[in-house]
């Protein structure tokens, strides 16, 4: 048997194209392949050149890299020399020895045996033969580095019994007295312990009986399904987790929908009582996911109405979180004597840029007086629609600020727009505009004409007609949406 050392060659990027043979003995392999002790200081491609076509360097590096032991690796190794083409099938074991290879080969002794040491390595199997007389075993290599035996080295029944972990111990007994006895009973997946790692293989046999009837061999085939084994665990973990988060994602959806519905608010009656009729609705994404969109539109002490709406980053019950905050916060803010809504959207400005944990978020905020002037500021939100006489307008948005919890000391400024009777205002969230595969202006532009189909309805009838244009399916985003209509 033909034997090296060999130490690897690297390029630049550490990856390992050649080896130079360090050592080596005098035995050939071939008539016309040289020794490994003559070819020391030379390069494995130069004295081997048909070992690239064969894999065999990626297969060393393998060895060097991983420590993982190379046994019986087939190549049929073809060279062309001065006196014609040679061509012999050589079997590669090799093993990694501190930063070199010791590799051995020998040519195969024909060419079933090449074919019958492929197959066991695609199949990863192996079989062996137990005399139950004379006690010895006789093992494939496929079975030897199953089990990771040196060549030669085999195991007892009874160390093989050893090997079976606990649990498995009473289906490999059965599958034993089952060959034992003269039946063929079918496979059986035993598990093994093997140098602190577990194995699981799947074993059938069979015996051979003498004319007295008593067992004199046994014969069983192992092949190894660990890693089918360990695919299907983690296959199962990840279900398991995927469900786990599915019904978490379900549970978190539930919650933060009765909380929605419990914060939003309902319409006053007390505005009806000064001629103000108000619509409002909430639609889900596709997702279903619950965002941050909020709206308040509710009678102040001073008479004015406060009209707002917004919409906190993010979805779920964190967003759902922050939309109750800010919520919440302008609603005691509006209750502040003599305050305007440049005022009010500055102050909620300047607590979400407090707060470290908070992010951005977009809003309009404004006041209907007893004259039907709306005074309204703007933080990073689209601009409401003016339906007035058949025509659907966009309110100037020259007074935009920057979205909430963005510039510390901000102050918003606001624009004033006086309102007719029968004037119809369209406040929303982005998600109204916002479609998949679509640009946002796209959808910014196609609003008013959708909005001025909604001419002389009540706040309701324009609210479901628009409603009615908005199609799950091609929204990413939640929105709100409130009309307000003057009597």
């Amino acid at each position: 048997m033909s034997a090296a050392v060999l130490v690897p060659v690297r390029d630049g990027e550490g990856r390992t194209v050649d080896f130079t043979v360090r050592a080596g003995n005098h035995v050939r392999a071939a008539e016309w392949l040289e020794s490994s002790a003559a070819c020391t200081g030379r390069r494995l491609l130069e004295v081997q050149p048909g070992a690239a076509a064969g894999g065999l360097i990626d297969a060393l590096s393998e060895v060097l890299d991983r420590g993982h032991a190379l046994e019986s690796y087939a190549v049929d190794y073809t060279e062309q020399r001065a006196d014609g083409l040679h061509r012999t099938q050589l079997l590669y074991d090799a093993a990694s020895c501190g930063g070199h290879v010791l590799v051995t080969w020998r040519p195969a002794r024909n060419r079933t045996e090449l074919l019958s040491l492929d197959a066991q390595y695609i199949a990863s199997m192996g079989w062996g033969t137990w005399d139950l007389l004379s006690g010895k075993a006789t093992w494939s290599e496929g079975m030897a580095s199953i089990f990771r035996m040196e060549a030669g080295r085999t195991l007892s029944l009874a160390e093989l019994c050893d090997a079976v972990l606990l649990e498995d111990v009473w289906r490999f007994g059965k599958l034993l007295t089952g060959l034992l006895d003269g039946e063929e009973p079918p496979g059986a997946e035993i598990r093994f312990s093997v140098r602190g790692e577990v194995l699981t293989l799947h074993l059938v046999g069979h015996s051979v009986i003498a004319r007295d009837g008593l067992p004199w061999a046994l014969h069983l085939i192992a092949r190894d399904l660990s890693a089918q084994v360990r695919s299907r665990q983690k296959l199962a973990v990840t279900r398991l987790r995927t469900e786990q988060l599915a019904e978490e994602a379900a549970a978190e959806r539930r919650v933060a929908s009765v909380l929605r519905e419990a914060l939003l608010p309902t319409h006053s009656t007390a505005l009806a009582e000064i001629g103000l009729a108000v619509a409002a609705a909430y639609l889900p994404s596709e997702s279903e996911a619950i965002g941050g969109d909020w709206y308040k539109c509710r009678r102040l002490p001073d008479g004015r109405v406060l009209a707002a709406i917004g919409d906190a980053s993010g979805h779920g019950l964190g967003a759902v979180a922050r939309m109750a905050q800010q919520r919440h916060a302008l609603a005691g803010l509006a209750h502040a004597p003599g305050t305007d809504a440049g005022q009010l959207t500055t102050w909620l400005n300047e607590l979400l840029c407090a707060d470290p944990s908070a992010e951005t978020a977009t809003g309009i905020i404004g006041h209907i007086d007893a004259e039907r002037t709306l005074r309204w500021a703007c933080a990073g939100h689209p601009a409401p629609l003016l339906l007035r006489d058949g025509q659907a307008s966009v309110l100037g948005t020259e007074h935009r600020g920057p979205l909430f919890g963005l510039m510390p000391g901000h102050a918003y400024a606001t624009a004033d727009v006086q309102l007719r009777p029968h004037d119809l205002l369209l406040l929303y969230t982005d998600g109204m505009v916002e479609r998949r595969g679509e640009d946002i202006t796209d959808g910014i532009d196609a609003l008013p004409a959708a909005f001025e189909t909604c001419g002389g309805l009540a706040a309701q009838e324009a609210l479901d007609r628009i409603m009615s244009r908005y199609a799950v399916e091609d929204h990413e985003d939640d929105t709100c949406l409130v009309v307000l209509r003057l009597e």
